[in-house]
């Protein structure tokens, strides 16, 4: 069950005003596809069916490319456990079931790295995604995420529907949300160190022990890995998009620290959650399917979104 997507398909990204759609928008426009639709909030609220059906009818894609999502960090997870699992169900749900009836030819949804269980072995596969619980601060986002892949493999089974399902690890770069009470990790601790820089202050405050470990997939590389799969990838089996480099959080803290130039104290709060203790992904599926590679070292990508957010700090979300 292949499609071949062409320069001249309409191809619509949900998401495209968010951080990672900007930039697939960028990749999109940098290998000549000429009829790319973004789909906004502002136009489409997609948790309503009424909206999604009204989306596929005002703009009548080919392609679509699911990246609209409600997501934070650990704090935001544990505020908004209901309303993450309904706004990203409800979302994939009206939106594969319009490809469906519109007869799109290829639909592809983003999953997210917190469907994996708790506790999966390092490097994570894509084979371990049924084999336990996943970590309870972020479970409704997870489980609600992972749902979709089953929508869209039986889709596939029973209606023919060619829809890809991809795991991107966490994602940084410039343009993130730096929002202290939404952001993930780099940029919360991005915009902690420039601003206590700035004041002079003598510490910061990180969460948790600082001992788990993370993934970390720089944002244009994740970018090139999207758009790849949606040329390349018509399997109904998931596929993990990252770097399978393994940091601790106190690693990446402490790097971001020296890259500000922030030489104050790092002050870890144990009241706070950490979180999955290990996150590290196998990413051969991808290597051996499209030839996905990443290749932006981890300090090459702090600079660059500490670059970012000093120089747009007026235009970045705070």
């Amino acid at each position: 069950m292949t499609s071949t997507v062409t320069q001249s398909d309409r191809i619509a990204v949900t998401g495209a005003g968010g951080f990672l759609g900007s930039f697939v928008l960028e990749q999109l426009a940098a290998r000549g596809y000429i009829d790319v639709v973004s789909v906004r909030q502002k136009d489409y609220d997609l948790t309503h069916e009424v909206d999604a059906d009204r989306m596929y009818a005002d703009i009548k894609p080919d392609v679509v490319v699911h990246l609209a999502a409600e997501v934070g960090g650990i704090g935001a997870n544990r505020e908004n456990p209901g309303r993450y699992f309904f706004a990203n169900m409800a979302m994939g749900l009206h939106l594969i079931e319009g490809a469906r009836k519109h007869g799109l030819k290829k639909f592809v949804q983003t999953g997210t790295i917190c469907a994996y269980p708790n506790l999966t072995p390092v490097p994570f596969k894509e084979s371990d995604l049924w084999n336990g619980y996943p970590e309870v601060t972020n479970a409704p986002y997870g489980i609600a995420k992972k749902s979709l892949l089953v929508m869209c493999q039986s889709y596939r089974q029973q209606y023919g529907l060619n829809a890809i399902y991809l795991l991107p690890v966490n994602l940084y770069g410039p343009r993130d949300n730096f929002d202290l009470k939404t952001s993930h990790i780099i940029p919360a601790i991005v915009r902690k160190c420039v601003e206590a820089k700035e004041r002079g202050d003598a510490e910061i405050v990180a969460w948790g022990s600082g001992n788990v470990s993370r993934e970390f997939l720089y944002v244009e590389d994740c970018a090139r890995g999207l758009v790849d799969a949606m040329e390349k990838y018509d399997s109904p089996e998931p596929m993990n998009l990252g770097n399978g480099r393994e940091v601790t959080i106190r690693q990446a803290i402490e790097t971001i620290a020296k890259l500000v130039g922030f030489e104050g104290k790092i002050t870890w709060d144990a009241s706070k959650p950490d979180g999955q203790p290990r996150r590290c992904l196998d990413v051969s599926r991808a290597r051996e399917t499209i030839g996905f590679v990443a290749n932006t070292p981890f300090e090459e990508g702090l600079r660059k979104t500490i670059q970012w957010f000093t120089t747009h700090k007026n235009q970045a979300r705070l």
